[in-house]
C-alpha cells in the first residue's frame, strides 16, 4: 500500500513538473513577440533619425533609451551612416539580431526633432507601443518645406555670404538671383531623381556662366567675378552633412564620420570641377573677353 502510494506520488509530481515546464514556455513564447516589437519600433526610429540626418550618437541613445522603457533588459546597437545592427538579450540569452540598411538620403531636420520629441514622450510613459508606430508613421511622411521658401532662403543664403565677403549690395543682390534660379535648378533635378554628382557638377557649372554673364554686363557699378561664384555656390554646400561628420568624429565614431566627410568633401570636388570646366571653357575658347 505503502509502495502504490508513493508510485501514485511519483507520477503526480513527474506531471506537476511537466505543467511547470509548459507554463515556463508560455511565458515564454508570450514575453519574446512583446520584446521583438519595442525592438523594432526601436529600429524604426532610428532608421528614421539616421536617414534624415541625425548624428550617430542621437541614433544609438534614442534606441537605447525606447528600450529601456519597455524594459528590454540589455540592448547592443552597432550604428554606422548607413545602417544599423542590433542584438538584443534576456535572461542571458540571444533572442533578437537585426540589421537594417538605410540609404543616405537627403536632411530633414524637422523630422529628426519630431522623432526625437516622440522618444522623451516615451521615456516618459506618456506614449504606448501601438501609437509609437503610428506617430512614427505620421512623421516620416511629414512634407519637406514648400518650394518657394527653399528658393527665397538659398537665394538669401547666397546674398548675405557674398556681403560676408565683402561685396557691395549690388553684388550681393546678383549673388541673390544665381542663388534662386540655382535652387529652382536643383529642385527640378531632384523631382527628376538626378544623381547627386550631376546635380552638383551642373549646378556649379551654373552658377559660374551666370556669374560671367553678370560680369560682362556694363553696369554702372563693378562686379567682382570670384565672390558673386562664392557667394552663389552656398545653397550647395553640405553644411549640415559636413558638421555632423565632425561631431561623428569628435564623438569616436570614426567610421561613420569619416564616412559622412568623405562625402562631404566629395560634394566640394564635384562643385569644384563644374566651376573650373566653365571657367576654363570660357578661358580658352573665348580667352577670357566680354561675352
Amino acid at each position: 500500500m505503502d509502495r502504490g502510494n508513493s508510485i501514485i506520488a511519483l507520477r503526480y509530481k513527474g506531471e506537476a513538473e511537466k505543467m511547470s515546464e509548459v507554463e515556463v514556455t508560455q511565458v515564454d513564447q508570450e514575453e519574446y513577440p512583446e520584446m521583438h516589437r519595442v525592438l523594432e519600433l526601436a529600429l524604426e526610429a532610428g532608421r528614421i533619425l539616421l536617414r534624415n540626418g541625425a548624428e550617430i550618437f542621437r541614433v544609438e541613445e534614442t534606441i537605447e533609451h525606447i528600450c529601456k522603457r519597455f524594459g528590454v533588459e540589455a540592448v547592443d546597437s552597432f550604428v554606422l551612416s548607413n545602417g544599423i545592427f542590433l542584438t538584443a538579450y534576456s535572461k542571458g540569452k540571444e533572442n533578437f539580431a537585426k540589421v537594417k540598411h538605410v540609404p543616405m538620403a537627403g536632411i530633414h531636420l524637422g523630422i529628426v526633432t519630431e522623432v526625437n520629441d516622440l522618444s522623451r514622450e516615451i521615456s516618459a510613459g506618456r506614449v504606448g507601443i501601438d501609437e509609437a508606430f503610428r506617430r512614427l508613421e505620421e512623421i516620416e511622411k511629414l512634407p519637406p518645406k514648400k518650394s518657394l521658401y527653399l528658393v527665397l532662403a538659398a537665394g538669401l543664403g547666397s546674398g548675405s555670404f557674398c556681403y560676408l565677403l565683402k561685396a557691395n549690395i549690388w553684388e550681393s543682390l546678383i549673388a541673390f538671383v544665381i542663388g534662386t534660379l540655382l535652387y529652382v535648378l536643383v529642385i527640378f533635378a531632384q523631382k527628376h531623381t538626378m544623381s547627386k554628382i550631376i546635380i552638383n557638377i551642373v549646378g556649379g557649372g551654373f552658377i559660374t556662366i551666370l556669374a560671367l554673364i553678370a560680369s560682362n554686363i556694363n553696369f554702372p557699378f563693378a562686379v567682382s567675378l570670384d565672390k558673386v561664384i562664392i557667394g552663389s555656390i552656398l545653397p550647395l554646400v553640405p553644411g549640415v552633412a559636413f558638421t555632423n561628420a565632425i561631431r561623428d568624429i569628435a564623438n569616436s565614431d570614426f567610421i561613420s564620420g569619416t564616412v559622412r566627410m568623405i562625402d562631404a568633401l566629395l560634394v566640394f570636388v564635384y562643385i569644384a570641377i563644374g566651376v573650373g570646366t566653365v571657367l576654363s571653357a570660357y578661358n580658352s575658347i573665348l580667352g577670357g573677353m566680354a561675352l
